[in-house]
């Protein structure tokens, strides 16, 4: 069996037999694989500290053609989100490592979408403030998908919506003006224009300049509904550690 190396994230683990642990990660160049961590589960192993959702690092493992699980030799930890998070930012390390685990579909590429992830880890170990780091992190998943609505123009009638800001229409997964949301009778949330602002700025920054960002407390709070919207009418399922957010707070 060829023995290949990869940058990866870790995404999920799962306990196998009595001593090792099935890893799911998503590599830069292969994209998302699994595989067995022989004696993960022992107090002496070496892959300890090695194996938390969405730590980054070089991992190096065997792969067979005819076997859809590869064996893991070892794991380089280059950056933990665990090292200079704390408390909320704690609570989101198992949603973001989901959100990637849902998006990257098996062996198939996609660098945008681990340069995403990367980029969220190190934004988290910078300690930029995780609500803004999870809109963000949202918004670009369902942008690189060609998912997201615009955020300038009514899906109906083309009007602005930088102005009034926007009703969501989960059913077509567009937002639209406040005047074509009544006539159509629309009953999602509301977009005020201080959250649209926030996602046209925040859409031209990495995620560590998003602290320099005016956000106020209703914006986040109508981003946060809208996404989770529509997030979970693109999965057709509601994330489990979404609701252990809900319940944190």
């Amino acid at each position: 069996m060829p023995l290949y190396t990869a940058e990866a994230l870790i995404l999920r683990t799962y306990k196998l037999g009595e001593a090792d642990r099935l890893v799911v990660f998503l590599t830069r160049d292969r994209g998302k694989k699994r595989g067995v961590a022989k004696g993960a589960r022992r107090v002496r192993s070496r892959f300890l500290g090695s194996l938390e959702p969405l730590t980054l690092g070089t991992v190096a493992y065997f792969e067979h053609e005819q076997r859809e699980l590869v064996r893991i030799d070892e794991i380089e930890v280059a950056r933990s989100p665990l090292a200079g998070a704390g408390g909320a930012a704690l609570g989101h390390v198992g949603y973001f490592a989901e959100l990637l685990d849902e998006w990257a579909p098996d062996a198939s590429p996609n660098e945008k979408l681990f340069r995403l992830g990367a980029a969220v880890v190190g934004a988290m170990a910078a300690g930029v403030p995780v609500e803004r780091l999870a809109r963000y992190f949202e918004y670009w998943l369902l942008r690189l998908e060609g998912l997201y609505p615009s955020l300038v123009a009514c899906a109906m009638c083309a009007a602005d919506l930088t102005v009034d800001g926007a009703v969501v229409s989960i059913r077509d997964r567009v937002f639209v003006c406040r005047p074509c949301g009544r006539s159509a009778g629309v009953t999602g949330g509301h977009l005020s224009a201080d959250a649209l602002a926030f996602l046209r700025a925040a859409a031209r920054h990495e995620p560590g300049g998003l602290d320099a960002l005016a956000l106020t407390g209703r914006a986040a709070r109508e981003l946060e509904l809208a996404h989770h919207a529509l997030v979970t009418a693109h999965l057709e399922k509601e994330l489990k550690s979404s609701r252990v957010l809900r319940e944190m707070k």
